[in-house]
């Protein structure tokens, strides 16, 4: 088979780098161009010197007229950059977004979590939020794939068949999650200069982060009810990796041991996400560096309770290995072609 041509825009950013790494491995897949703004004419192997000795593109401005000589599109660009390139899609493009341009179906709720207007409207229907293990079906006859957040990621992997099922309440969820600081992007040296990142851990975003338009969105949608959730992300001090602590509700006619073997049948023909032993710890370390979601279901000291570990690495799971996923899917690779299983 021929190899698809692909773009990558954003490309000297911290998820831009880590989709590069797998796209490299990728047996399907030619990098034809990168594209950046302020990195425009230098080598991506500026940014992370493991790429120094692979051939690759010089980093250019975008241009509309490359689109036709290219089948992917990857915009890791800041939120509102897909919505622009997506005005210029072919009708042979697939664009494959890593913000939260297409996440929400309704662009009123983007100008309220987002404070801008949405400028890309009539292109959210070609949209599919695409979550792999939840909507593996899904992925195919569409023009844009919209990859989730990173802390969705870790939340609505667990959650969501748990609920569905009828197993935990879909109210009173508590939601506590901890990320590295490469999730806030190259600029969070800049954003937060006097913060001492590398020794503190902060919470931020309460109540109000954007990524909770995302997670009531999706619950919503499949588990079709109503959640109840409250959800605070920390921003903790190491380079990357995403843990989430959630507490729940278990209804009435189960318990944990049966929680957990629906969990681990349901996820039992999934590349990608672990379930360990029940009452396992667990460390984002067990995840860095590989497209893995890990799960591990605890006791609580109070009874009817549940408490569920989920780790990911932010810039994988949560970014540039799920974006590469789906795009297998599409186009019935294998699932885990170019990534670390």
């Amino acid at each position: 088979m021929t190899k698809l041509n692909v773009l990558v825009c954003g490309s000297s950013g911290y998820i831009g780098i880590e989709l590069i790494k797998i796209l490299i491995k990728h047996k399907k897949i030619n990098i034809k161009y990168l594209c950046g703004n302020s990195s425009v004419g230098k080598k991506i192997s500026l940014y992370d010197k493991s790429l120094s000795k692979i051939k690759l593109p010089i980093i250019s401005k975008f241009k509309k007229t490359f689109l036709s000589d290219i089948d992917i599109i990857f915009s890791a660009l800041p939120n509102g950059g897909a919505q622009k390139l997506s005005k210029y899609l072919l009708e042979k493009n697939l664009l494959i977004d890593l913000s939260a341009d297409f996440r929400l179906k309704n662009s009123n709720e983007y100008l309220k979590w987002y404070k801008n207007q949405h400028s890309a409207k009539n292109l959210i229907k070609d949209a599919l939020y695409s979550l792999p293990e939840l909507k593996k079906n899904l992925i195919k006859n569409i023009k844009i794939i919209s990859s989730p957040g990173c802390y969705p990621t870790s939340i609505l992997l667990p959650l969501a068949p748990l609920i569905k099922k009828n197993l935990i309440s879909r109210k009173n969820i508590i939601i506590d999650s901890k990320s590295g600081y490469s999730g806030a992007g190259r600029s969070i040296h800049k954003k937060y200069k006097y913060m001492n990142l590398y020794e503190s851990l902060s919470a931020y975003g309460v109540s109000n982060h954007r990524h909770n338009a995302e997670i009531q969105q999706e619950l919503n949608l499949y588990t079709k009810k109503k959640c109840y959730f409250d959800f605070t992300p920390h921003l903790s001090p190491m380079f990357k990796g995403i843990m989430t602590t959630m507490y729940v509700d278990i209804n009435k006619n189960t318990d944990p041991k049966k929680i957990h073997k629906y969990l681990s049948k349901f996820f039992s023909n999934c590349k990608f996400v672990k379930i360990k032993k029940i009452n396992s710890l667990l460390s984002t370390n067990e995840v860095i560096n590989t497209n893995n979601c890990v799960i591990s279901l605890c006791y609580s000291k109070n009874k009817n309770k549940l408490i569920i570990l989920s780790a990911i690495d932010n810039l994988i799971k949560g970014g540039g290995g799920q974006a590469v996923q789906s795009m297998n899917i599409f186009y019935g690779f294998r699932e885990n072609e170019g990534l670390n299983v």
